[in-house]
């Protein structure tokens, strides 16, 4: 390899002019103001005797790297010269130094106070090998003969001052460049003390750029440590590139200082010392930490990526409780604190033994939270509960893959203005694709999504093209994130931000229409997400058709009518379809309006479709899709991201089903969004269950009302004693309740439906009221009924009984329905749509289904104990007649109790779980609607006091057998044997 050269430009002479006329020299430059030229320029005429300086252009080459230490005076001079008068060189300068390598490529750099000019900045890249635009135009490479030299720069021709020497946190910074001549290409970078390279900044939600005719500012909003460093403005003026620069320091402040733990107990017998850690940020401040008390420990400094610690090493455990304070100061700063208390474990203490889950946790007091710093590579604190009776909790781990953060951060900063969108955003991408499969927690998922959705905005706002290679890491990612495998961290982390999934499906939505119109046709496939884009010319076939294999969706088609009107002058039409598996579970369970008469669930799948034409992105046209044939009522919806606070909802609005034929439902939108089909998971309305629910209700009515004329009839005969008294007076409110639900219930299809009708809204409430207070009075029956079988000596207070029973009765459901409709009816969701029904989407499940269920699992419970009592084995034991009649008596209490503690609701309720079963819907309708039937076949007509005081009072006679039967039920005495006696009395509460 030949030795390498060094050439030398000489390029100023100070001569003694008196008269010069030539061309030859090819750049002048004047003492009293010094400007870059041009070869070929003339100087003026100079009086006899003045000193001039005079660049030139000197070749010298020198046959090793270091060349002559001093240049000689005496200098031949070019030969154009010598026609001059006579003359003397006083003074020799260099500004250019070239190096040569093997392949013939000079490396010109230029001396102090000189430097390149504009031009050749800007088309000769610097000896880095690129064209750098941070660069000052001290060093350019060329493989061509040198085009010039370095010249002389002039005065700087502007000022750059900032606001105030010192930020804060939230602060508003201002720079501002105050120009002395005209500048242009201005740019502004930042370079982070921890960093080498310098950041571009745009426009983001943080930085604001002003310019004037003498000044241009730059303002950044909301500072914080991630904004503090070298600030730097480039800009052309005068011919040259300058550079200008300052600093911008940030302090630490005191809720950034960390003191790790921040609560620890130490047992001085198990070990003998502990560490802590005080740690900030790191900032272009140099910070020093000491600890006190410091005695007993030695202290060390850490540094990672992003933050600077000491760590205090506590060699000998401290006899007593101690607090332990960081003290964190810089230069002419006030010192800032932070303390951690060190409990001492003492003998008698409960403990927490020594565990290994996860990570090594020592002895620790109970009721305290332990901690430990989360594993390499991770950030974040592992905590976990030592219980007052010594027992370890659950772990808690809130770490966070360092990269995955590091990625959101580097998203989070673009959003805000630091660097090119167009470069950082596919790398972004690139690095995050490759994260997915290292997410093991919860807050690993947030923050990856989380990043997707920064970058989305992003794009949005800058109008960046994706490329083909950026897509597929995000179509990549997306695939990954919906993958079964991590369904465990969505549930986790949807605990904690419910619109999570709604806001990456926008994210997706947003980045799929960037992609670049120039990469059509193109497509990407893998198991839960599917792509397919195409190109539209005036010239293609008419209208857009995507055929796709991921069911329940077959086809989506956008007819031509509907594209034609985005066409203008040749306009290319850029038409991109994804559809996305998992993804609608994902999402939040909110309807709008339209959708909350029953729940529906989704096929598991949603299509998003996006246009562009001529760089704009369009949102109404016509799209068909094409499903497979699904059971249950169909409703075509989109996710409306507007909605319920932003967390996003289904919607049907534009959306209509037809039948396309047999084995396909046709979905017809009027808009582009992400679209899906609702399927009902009820079997469709049946007009054969609601004449069932008709006829039943009404026979149900009208057993009620004989009901009441039966006690009309009867009542003083049937409550002479406490026991009837307080079973009747149940009974009879459960009557009076029921017959008021099932008449509202009855007439709420003949009143006009929507939340704006108040005979609606009224009727709703009424029935809401008395069904919930039919079952509570049910309650009510049967605590006095289990109260009679447990404690059959203690006597009750009628008056305060009946007040019992009136404010379980009744206060208890008027103040359930009350609040119900307090808080459901702002939200719209009280009512069902279309009809005079309470909301079965959630109200009618939290505020009627589950205390129903519970009050009859009481019912329930209070039956078993009867039939138990009636089964007692001191009565089994006794001769066959006598066993027979116990079995009787355990028959007619459960066809008795059953109907009127409500547990044929309960059983109806319980088919709803077989919702594919028609049997199970017609057994749940004769059930619910003929209670009333039940009540009065088994409440009053099964009754034997009723019948014996309905047959006295109609035929006027009664037996001396009724009689004695009679005087029997009421006063508890019987000559039979004491067994028999104690079976009767049972018999009697369960009847009475």
């Amino acid at each position: 390899m030949s030795s390498l050269a060094l050439s030398w430009l000489l390029l100023a002479a100070t001569l003694p002019l008196l008269e010069l006329e030539s061309t030859f020299v090819p750049t002048a430059q004047s003492e009293r103001k010094p400007s870059g030229g041009k070869p070929g320029q003339q100087l003026n005429q100079n009086s006899e005797g003045e000193s001039v300086l005079v660049s030139s252009y000197v070749h010298l080459e020198f046959s090793n790297r270091t060349g002559p230490q001093k240049l000689l005076n005496n200098l031949t001079l070019p030969a154009a010269w010598a026609s001059l008068s006579p003359r003397m060189l006083t003074g020799l300068g260099l500004t250019t130094e070239c190096r040569v390598d093997h392949k013939g490529t000079k490396f010109c750099s230029c001396q102090p106070g000189y430097q390149w000019n504009a031009t050749l900045c800007s088309l000769f890249p610097s000896c880095r090998g690129h064209r750098s635009e941070r660069d000052s135009c001290e060093c350019r490479s060329f493989h061509s003969p040198v085009p010039g030299y370095c010249q002389l720069l002039p005065p700087v021709p502007a000022k750059l001052t900032l606001n105030s020497q010192l930020q804060r946190h939230g602060d508003t910074l201002n720079l501002t460049l105050l120009k002395k001549e005209e500048a242009t290409n201005l740019r502004w970078f930042l370079k982070h003390s921890e960093k080498h390279q310098s950041v571009f900044l745009w426009p983001g939600t943080n930085v604001c750029q002003i310019s004037s005719e003498d000044q241009v500012g730059l303002s950044i909003t909301r500072m914080s440590r991630h904004w503090s460093g070298k600030y730097v403005s480039i800009f052309e003026a005068q011919g040259f590139r300058w550079k200008l620069q300052q600093v911008v320091t940030l302090p630490v402040e005191e809720r950034e200082v960390a003191v790790l733990p921040d609560k620890l107990s130490v047992s001085c017998a198990a070990s003998a010392g502990f560490q802590l850690s005080c740690c900030i940020p790191l900032t272009n401040l140099t910070y020093t930490a000491t600890w006190s008390p410091g005695q007993g420990g030695r202290a060390s400094l850490h540094n990672t990526s992003d933050s600077q610690c000491s760590v205090l090493a506590v060699q000998q455990c401290p006899a007593a409780n101690t607090t332990y304070t960081c003290a964190v100061q810089s230069q002419d700063l006030a010192p800032l604190t932070a303390s951690v208390y060190i409990t001492i474990i003492q003998d008698g203490d409960t403990t927490c033994p020594e565990d290994f889950v996860v990570v090594a946790w020592n002895v620790t007091k109970a009721g305290f939270v332990a901690q430990a710093p989360c594993p390499v590579n991770k950030r974040g604190m592992i905590k976990r509960l030592c219980g007052p009776d010594g027992i370890w909790g659950p772990v808690q781990n809130s770490c966070t893959e360092a990269k995955i953060l590091t990625l959101c951060l580097k998203a989070k900063l673009l959003l805000e203005g630091q660097g090119k969108p167009n470069k950082e955003v596919p790398r972004i991408l690139s690095e995050l694709q490759g994260q997915v499969g290292v997410a093991s927690t919860p807050s690993d998922l947030q923050e990856m999504l989380h990043t997707v959705t920064l970058l989305a905005k992003v794009v949005a706002e800058t109008s960046t093209e994706l490329t083909d290679g950026a897509l597929k890491d995000l179509l990549t990612t997306t695939d990954r994130i919906l993958d079964v495998n991590i369904s465990s961290l969505w549930t986790l982390a949807q605990a904690q931000e419910p619109s999570m999934g709604s806001d990456f499906l926008k994210a997706v939505e947003t980045l799929v229409s960037s992609l670049s119109p120039q990469r059509h046709p193109f497509s990407f496939s893998s198991s839960n997400v599917f792509l397919q884009s195409q190109l539209l010319t005036h010239t293609s076939p008419p209208g857009y058709q995507m055929s796709f294999s991921v069911g329940p969706l077959r086809q989506a088609q956008i007819p031509w009518h509907s594209l034609a009107p985005l066409v203008h002058n040749g306009t290319n039409i850029s038409i991109a379809s994804l559809a996305l598996q998992k993804l609608d579970g994902r999402l939040p369970s909110n309807s709008t309006q339209g959708l909350w008469n029953t729940p529906y669930t989704t096929p598991g799948l949603i299509l998003v479709v996006s246009i562009t034409a001529g760089g704009q992105a369009f949102t109404q046209a016509e799209v068909i899709m094409d499903f497979e044939d699904m059971n249950g009522t169909l409703h075509c919806v989109f996710w409306d991201h507007s909605v319920f606070q932003g967390q996003g909802g289904w919607s049907d609005k534009g959306c209509q089903v037809h039948a396309a034929n047999a084995s396909t439902t046709r979905c017809i939108c009027q808009h582009l969004t992400a679209f899906s089909i609702l399927m009902s998971q009820h079997v469709p309305e049946n007009p054969i269950l609601d004449l069932l629910s008709q006829v039943g209700t009404g026979a149900s009515i009208l057993a009620l009302l004989m009901c009441l004329a039966i006690y009309r009839l009867v009542w003083r005969v049937v409550v002479r004693n406490k026991v009837a008294f307080f079973r009747h007076t149940a009974l009879f409110n459960v009557v009076i309740c029921l017959l008021i639900a099932d008449t509202c219930f009855l007439g709420s299809p003949f009143l006009p439906a929507g939340h704006h009708s108040l005979l609606c809204l009224v009727d709703v409430f009424l029935c809401h009221f008395f069904y919930l207070a039919t079952f509570f009075w049910m309650l009510a029956q049967a605590l006095v009924l289990a109260h009679q079988l447990l404690f059959v000596f203690h006597q009750l207070s009628k008056h305060l009984v009946v007040s019992l029973m009136v404010i379980l009765g009744y206060l208890c459901p008027l103040g359930l329905a009350g609040v119900t409709l307090g808080l459901y009816l702002p939200q719209r969701k009280y009512l069902r749509e279309g009809t005079c029904l309470l909301n079965g989407d959630g109200v009618m499940l939290y505020t009627f289904s589950e205390p129903v269920l519970a009050i009859v699992g009481v019912n329930g419970l209070v039956l078993v104990i009867a039939v138990l009592k009636l089964l007692r084995p001191s009565l089994s034991e006794g001769p066959p007649m006598e066993k027979r009649q116990a079995l009787l008596g355990v028959l007619k209490a459960l066809l008795i109790l059953t109907p009127i503690f409500g547990l044929t609701w309960g059983l109806g309720v319980a088919f709803l779980f077989d919702q594919d079963s028609m049997v199970s819907h017609y057994i749940f309708t004769v059930l619910n609607s003929l209670q009333g039937v039940f009540i009065l076949v088994f409440g009053c007509l099964t009754d034997k006091k009723v019948l014996e005081a309905l047959h006295r009072r109609f035929r006027g006679t009664q037996s001396s057998s009724s009689a004695i039967s009679l005087a029997t039920n009421e006063t508890y005495n019987s000559e039979h044997c004491r067994e028999r006696s104690e079976r009767a009395s049972y018999e009697e509460r369960m009847t009475d």
